[in-house]
């Protein structure tokens, strides 16, 4: 039997789809990603189903809707350990795996991120199935010591010796090498901590940030002035904030530049080690940032600037190159690389296969449900919405007051124009209404307040159930 590919997942936190130059739209420098993506296939409409740190790797791991048993409505939840996860399936097919960054899945508290007791999580159940090498933490986002470090194996902090996404990049190409004199497949993940926030000067090398001295950043088309009345309080600018927006974005791109240097080492050492050809390679981001579009920033909403990612898919020549335009949603994410890794399927997972799209370069209509349960990390109701996107339109619809929204996004890239009433998209509108409510009941999600999570799903912030409403 031929030789199984080995997987390198990295993505990174808060990155948006148009933040990179291969994608347009801002200022960007990122020309080794520009260059490695003309021989990657482009899944231009990869979508992060709940755009939220934590529910997208809860999402990411299971294959599961947050509502179809994750249960990570929120940040700072611990999700179940018992949980099957594709490092489960990759490690009981011989796999190495190794997770090195930021995890998100462990604390059981808001807030006291650099306490041990959040920031490490100890070896066993808790780290779902990565049982080999895990150099990580729980959460933080401060990108030097001595607030940046990890765990190995014990409760003690190892300190980044520079600047954190170098040290992790360092750490990573070890473990490639490593991997590569064991001899047997490997599955590294790499969770990069950056472009997300804080936006300091500080915060990111000088080299980096003097690459945008004198660049302007000027506020989109669909920048709004006032806050959007359904943000939370993540999402909300405060007296005085926006006129910080320019800098913000100044840092936000410094650190993507930055980023993209890391990615040309560690794509640098794959092939110094003779693994381009034998290695599937994803570069993906778990959800973007609105940074003053539509009245908010942040994440958590249905708008592309938070829903949309990057995603870039490699296996040496194997994969025809180029964009492809099938929506690809975070659960759909496992079930098509174990399919294009000839392992078995992940037994409770609620994505799509997606791997004959992406082997055979052709569109595969896979229209991908969105939700937002709650505020970003404290219990609240009244910001909840679902919807649903297509490759050409996005329907969404908030609980608090049933206010829908329709955007063809081909036509309408920013989403400026709310198409609801529009009597020539009312098929559409009904149609994708429609689908996406089937697709609800698929996974037991009943458009819950997020009172009901915290009182029927967790406790003492740990999350109990593992299945849907379905299975209730």
């Amino acid at each position: 039997m031929a030789k199984r590919p080995n997987l390198i997942y990295v993505f990174a936190d808060q990155l948006r789809f148009t933040s990179v130059g291969f994608n347009g739209g801002e200022p960007a420098r990122t020309p080794f990603l520009d260059g490695f993506s003309e021989g990657c296939v482009n899944l231009e409409n990869a979508v992060s189903g709940h755009p939220v740190c934590a529910p997208y790797r809860a999402s990411l791991l299971t294959g599961k809707y947050t509502t179809g048993g994750t249960g990570m409505v929120i940040n700072e939840l611990r999700v179940n350990p018992a949980h099957r996860t594709m490092a489960h399936v990759l490690t009981e097919n011989g796999y190495g795996t190794s997770y090195i960054g930021k995890w998100h899945m462990y604390a059981a508290q808001l807030g006291n991120h650099y306490d041990t007791k959040n920031s490490y999580i100890p070896k066993g159940e808790n780290r779902l199935g990565f049982d080999e090498y895990f150099a990580a933490y729980n959460f933080h986002h401060e990108y030097y010591a001595p607030k940046a470090y990890y765990h190995l194996d014990s409760p003690e902090k190892i300190y980044c010796k520079g600047y954190e996404p170098d040290d992790q990049t360092d750490l990573a190409m070890e473990r490639i090498r490593a991997h590569k004199a064991d001899g047997r497949p490997f599955a590294l993940f790499l969770s990069y901590g950056t472009p997300h926030d804080p936006w300091t000067p500080e915060n990111v090398p000088q080299a980096y940030l003097d690459l945008f001295s004198g660049v302007d950043f000027p506020p989109p088309p669909n920048y709004r002035a006032r806050n959007d009345p359904h943000a939370d309080a993540w999402a909300r600018f405060l007296p005085g904030k926006r006129k910080r927006l320019p800098d913000w974005r100044r840092v936000y791109a410094a650190m993507v530049a930055n980023l993209d240097d890391n990615l040309r080492r560690l794509w640098a050492c794959v092939e110094e080690e003779g693994l381009a050809d034998d290695t599937i390679f994803v570069f993906t981001s778990d959800h973007g940032e609105l940074f003053g579009a539509h009245g908010r920033h942040a994440k958590n909403i249905f708008y592309d600037e938070a829903v949309r990612v990057p995603f870039l898919l490699k296996w040496g020549e194997r994969l025809p190159a180029g964009r492809n335009a099938t929506p690809v949603n975070t659960v759909d994410i496992a079930p098509t690389l174990l399919a294009l890794m000839g392992l078995p399927a992940l037994e409770g997972a609620q994505g799509t296969d997606l791997s004959d799209a992406v082997q055979s370069g052709t569109f595969r209509k896979n229209d991908c449900l969105l939700m937002g349960t709650g505020p970003t990390a404290i219990y609240g109701n009244g910001t909840e919405w679902r919807g649903i996107r297509s490759e050409r339109y996005t329907y969404a619809v908030y609980k608090a007051g049933g206010q829908e929204f329709l955007f063809d996004n081909l036509k309408d890239p920013y989403q400026m124009h709310n198409r609801i009433r529009d009597p020539a998209l009312a098929d559409t509108a009904n149609a994708l209404r429609a689908e996406m409510y089937e697709k609800m009941a698929a996974v037991g999600d009943r458009f819950r307040w997020n009172s009901f999570y915290r009182r029927r799903w967790v406790k003492k912030r740990k999350i109990l159930v593992t299945t849907g409403e379905t299975d209730k």
